[in-house]
This record gives C-alpha cells, structure tokens and sequence, in this order.
C-alpha cells in the first residue's frame, strides 16, 4: 500500500466537505470535481484544487467515470474517495481505478459486486445463514415472471432496484392493479441513477424498525462493529431522522447483529466502511442490504464513539490495521441526526428548488452543508441541504437539544422540511420509540404564526397613497398617514386587518396585539423587530417564505371568506424537473387519476395525474426537455374529440 498524498474526491456538496476537512487534517491535499452547476459550490472552494466535469446532469459529470478517471491521472492523484451515492457503489469503476492503479478508498471491487446486488446479497446472506425476508432475488427479469412472483410473495411488497440505494429506485405496491405501473417506474429511476435497471422483490413488514449496524474491516483480516443505529424516521424511503444507538434494543440483539455483520463482510473480503441494514421486529431481524460506502448518517456514529470514520476509511485504504479492537470501542450518550431537506411537506414532500437569500446555522449543534448563503438549488442532483446532529448524554437531551436549534434556523426563501424536522424531535411517539417505518410523517404544512398576517398586510399596503383619499388602503388625517385597513387572505384564509402606523423620526412603527413594532421594507422582503430581534420575511412574487414554507397571500373581496381558485385543467408542473415521459396526447379522453407526464426531478421520479374527466386538448412539453415549477404541461378541454 502506498501513502495518499493527493486525494481526488469523486463527489460534491456536504460529504465532499466533510472529506476534505478530515484529508486536510491528515495532511493530504485535496483535488475537488465540479460540474457547471456547482462551479462556485463551497467544495470547489475549499479544496486545494478543483477540476471542471461538464453539464449539470449528474449523467454527464459525477457519474461519468471515465472523465472522473481521467481527471485523476491528469491531476496526479494517487487515490480516489467517492463519498456516498454517484460512483461510490459501482463496482465496475472500483475495478478501473485499481487498474488505474490509483488507491479506491472503499472496499475492493469483488465485495462492492457481492453485497452491492442486493439479490446476490440476500443470497450470500441465506448461505450464511442470516434470516431473510420472503421476496425474490432471481435472474429471470421478464414481466411476466415478476408479476408471477409478486402475486406468490403478496401484498403489500416492495419493488427495489437490484443496485444502488439511498431510497432511489423503490415502490410500495399495495394491489396487483398497480405492479406493471411501479414496477416500469423503478425500472426507469433504477436505470437513471445506477445504470441498471434490475430489480428484486420483497414482502413490506407493516411495523418494522431500520436498524443498522457500522462495521469496519482492514487489510489484515480483523473487523469491528461501532454500535448500531435507527433510522426508522422515513418519507418515500428515505431517512429523516436518523439516531444512535439504536433506542429500545435488548444486549442480546444488539450482539447478534453486530458479530453477523462483521462475520458476514470477513467471509467476502471486505475492506473499509460499511453498513448492514436490517429490519427488526421485536426480537428478530432481517437482512435487507448491506451498503458498501461511508452512510449519510455517520456522523451520530462519530458523536458516540468519539471517532473520525473519513480518517478511518483514509487509513485502512493505506494498509494501516483497525485503529481499535471490538473490545476498545466504548459508546457514550446518545446521538441524534436531522436531514434538512429542500423540499415542499405540504404538497408531498416534493423537491424544491430556488435560492437561499437568507441562511443562519443554530448554535449548539453539529452542522455538515454544502450550502452558504446565496446559493442556489439546482433540481439536478439529492436535495439534501445539510445534516444537523446533536449529541448529549440521553436520548431526551439530544432530541430536545436538536429541536431547539431547528427552531433557530434561518433560512429563506427556499422551501425546505425544518419545521416538520422539529415536530418530529418533539412528537410523543417518536420520543417513546413507538414509530417505525411505516409511521406516517405528519405531511401538512405547519401553522403559520400570526407574524404572518402582519408581514403579509404591510407588503400589500406599501404602495404609494393615492391621491383620491377614499381609494387607499390607509386612514387618512390631515397631515399624517396613520392607519392601514385592508382585507386579505393567507394560506386559503380571508381576515380584513385594521392596523395603526405611526413615524418616530426615521423609525416607522406599526401596532400589533398591544405592542409598537419597528418595520422596514425592501423590495424582496418586510423586516420586522420582533421577539427582541429583527426577522426578515420575504416575498417572492406574491408568495410569503417562511417556516420553511411558501405561502400565496393577496387581496381579497371582504364578501367572500377566502378567494376561490380556477381549477389547473390539467398538468401543471409542481417543482423544476426533466420530462421522462409522455403519457397522452392531443384529442385523448383521460379518466381521473390516469397518469399523463412522468417528471423527474433530484433523482426521483413524480407522476402528474388527471384530477378530472376530460380530454387533452393539447400538450406543451416534450420528453426529455426541462420545465420550470408552474410550468403548464397539458391543457385539458370538456369538449369530445
């Protein structure tokens, strides 16, 4: 094994970060990939160097391992990190980074191709005697022979892509009317995000928990397990919240898991970080996949162990034994992890993108981004802003700990899941570890506070008086302006506001529930002092951004109690995304909930569906092209073609 000295890392945002950080610790240099999207992204920024990729499209840049390869050898790299997602899991580009000749940090290409087929996992699982779930994991990849096998296995089952992971990839199918359709869809993100397009077939535990466990092994042949973590807290797959150590496991459990972990990944070879994740249901568990990279979650797993897992991966890659035995590994305290998503809760977790005009990290906490004030978000790529992690000496003490900083994050305008992060931190049954997988996040938006009326009603009535006194929102006494009446609606709510305003020298101040506040105006934002602080609140084309949400609001007639909305008519586009597929065209009846645009859009796929009989009276889009957020897709007519 030779020494790293210049480090290439083969991937972007917070993780690319956070390898640099530990590599610059350790003396390496760092070499940073950036495709044109992420040209003035803060990895570019702060590695030693960085070297341009090409398009957006992760299929044109991170995951196009010849140019990564080429990159390598002209930067004179002697090894390559590939973090987690993109190349890190594909056994084919480990195999031509070795031939490259350069050091692959992670585990030899035989072992990402045994664990990172889930089938063929699941099969060398069985062989070792691990219990597993009912599903199918065979070659036989016909329609027709999957459709059998899911009508043996029975509902409700998961369609899962054979390869990859990170919740990309994956359906619930809860009746056999929906299989083809899921099953067609998985095999289109399956093929877009890893390039292979098989799939397995598994029976969904109505009540189970994700528990997985950490593992390291080393070139000598030893491994060990660094406690266990849950990550049961899911929305479409994917974790949320994520903890550690496992809460609620019996002694007993927690070792059985662990020595099967490492007992499996010795008997293939494994080398580096690791993860087996498994489902458990009271006493038993069951293999699901083992994930052969560093986790998004590892940082709970370095809170409780006190150790830096990147500069354990850095270390073992240059033939250095295990820097622990099993028997020196001790756990202190507990750790909790938030995924701060940009994402719209309220319309079903869909991807947002957009600017961040405004971002201010809570204290008190660990905090891992790839994302600074004045960026912007891209639909290219996971839409994963940053990790928040808390660490105290219990399970209470940490969630609360997390909570409370989630509660100080500032971050505007973009939409994004903090608020529902902090409910979370705070919901009774997660705090009496009653959830599990299928435990449904609350998915409505939360309540807006009563700041937002005030803010909404001082951006209506900003606009010049005008000259004719009985035409403006404002009262009107000679020589002064101190009022402001107008009705308005919020969120769907109509309320007709009366507020007093008043100057004090250069400060314009305006009443609200008995107390004087200071207010400005820009032109994207009202500035508020309130709750001894000054909040901004902005506004982008005529929509509110605040907690973590984005609010319509207007004028509204004080007759009607909210305003009504003439219905779409058709497709239109929630978020920026690519269409990947047309499913109707002009002159075509369509049936209510009949899918008609399949968009995809930070790697997940999202099918538009008809709200209503009619029939298409055109379609504005084609497959393959971009389309902004509000973008109208399809245009429905009540006419018979």
């Amino acid at each position: 094994m030779r020494p790293i000295r210049r480090l290439l890392i083969a991937n972007r945002g917070e993780i690319a970060l956070r390898i640099i950080r530990t590599a610059r610790s350790l003396g390496i240099h760092t070499i940073a990939l950036y495709s044109d999207a992420d040209a003035r992204a803060l990895h570019v920024e702060a590695a030693d160097e960085a070297w341009p990729l090409g398009p957006a499209p992760a299929r044109d840049s991170y995951l196009n391992a010849g140019k990564v390869l080429a990159i390598a050898r002209a930067a004179r790299a002697d090894a390559i990190h590939p973090g987690y997602g993109f190349l890190s899991e594909n056994s084919a580009f480990a195999e031509q980074v070795e031939a490259a000749g350069l050091c692959f940090v992670g585990p030899p290409a035989t072992a990402i191709r045994a664990m990172g087929d889930k089938a063929g996992a699941k099969a060398l699982m069985a062989a070792a005697g691990v219990p597993l779930l009912p599903g199918y994991h065979g070659e036989d990849q016909t329609e027709a022979r999957l459709l059998a096998e899911a009508r043996h296995i029975g509902i409700p089952l998961l369609i899962k892509a054979a390869t990859g992971g990170g919740g990309k990839g994956m359906r619930r199918v809860d009746n056999d009317a929906d299989f083809l359709e899921a099953l067609a869809a998985v095999k289109r993100e399956a093929r877009s995000a890893f390039g292979d397009d098989a799939v397995l077939l598994e029976r969904y535990l109505e009540r189970a928990r994700h528990v997985e466990v950490q593992l390291f092994c080393d070139h000598h042949g030893q491994g060990v397990y660094l406690g266990d973590r849950d990550c049961s807290l899911q929305r479409r797959h994917q974790k949320v919240i994520e903890e550690a150590p496992a809460p609620g496991l019996s002694d007993a459990l927690r070792r059985a898991m662990g020595e099967a972990s490492v007992k499996a990944a010795l008997a293939i070879g494994y080398v580096g970080a690791g993860t087996m994740e498994y489902l458990v249901c009271g006493e038993a568990f069951f293999f699901m996949e083992m994930n052969t990279r560093l986790q998004v979650e590892h940082p709970v797993t370095e809170c409780i162990t006190g150790q830096d897992l990147v500069a354990w991966q850095l270390q073992i890659a240059q033939g250095a034994p295990l820097p622990l035995s099993q028997a020196d590994i001790t756990l202190r305290g507990h750790a909790v992890e938030a995924r701060l998503y940009a994402e719209d809760v309220a319309a079903g977790f869909l991807p947002a993108s957009g600017d961040i005009d405004t971002l201010v990290w809570p204290e008190g906490v660990r905090i891992d981004s790839g994302v600074r004030e004045g960026d912007t978000i891209t639909p290219y790529y996971d839409p994963m802003l940053a990790k928040l992690i808390a660490h105290g000496p219990d399970r209470a003490h940490a969630f609360a700990a997390l909570a409370g900083a989630l509660d100080t994050l500032t971050l505007a305008p973009l939409i994004h899941n903090a608020p529902l992060l902090a409910r979370l931190c705070r919901d009774p049954d997660v705090l009496a570890v009653r959830h599990h997988t299928q435990w449904p996040l609350p998915s409505t938006a939360v309540p807006l506070p009563e700041l937002a009326w005030l803010a909404a009603a001082l951006w209506l009535g900003r606009s010049p008086p005008s000259p004719d006194p009985w035409q403006r929102f404002a009262g009107f006494r000679v020589g002064q302006e101190d009022r402001l009446a107008l009705p308005l609606t919020l969120g769907g709510e109509a309320r007709h506001l009366s507020l007093n305003l008043r100057r004090l020298g250069a400060v314009t101040e305006v009443q609200w529930h008995g107390h004087w506040l200071p207010y400005r105006l820009t032109a994207d934002a009202v500035h508020l002092m309130a709750e001894g602080r000054w909040q901004r609140l902005p506004v982008v084309r005529d929509r509110l951004h605040l907690e973590g949400q984005s609010v319509a609001f207007g004028l509204t007639s004080p007759q009607h109690d909210s305003p009504r909305e003439a219905p779409a008519h058709g497709a239109i586009a929630p978020m920026h995304a690519l269409v990947v597929q047309l499913l109707v065209s002009p002159g075509q009846q369509v049936h209510r909930g009949q899918p008609l645009v399949v968009l995809e859009a930070m790697k997940m796929e999202h099918t538009l569906r008809a709200d209503e009989e009619a029939v298409v009276a055109a379609v504005h889009c084609r497959a393959g092209e971009p389309v902004s957020q509000g973008a109208r897709l399809v245009s429905f007519t009540q006419e018979q073609p």
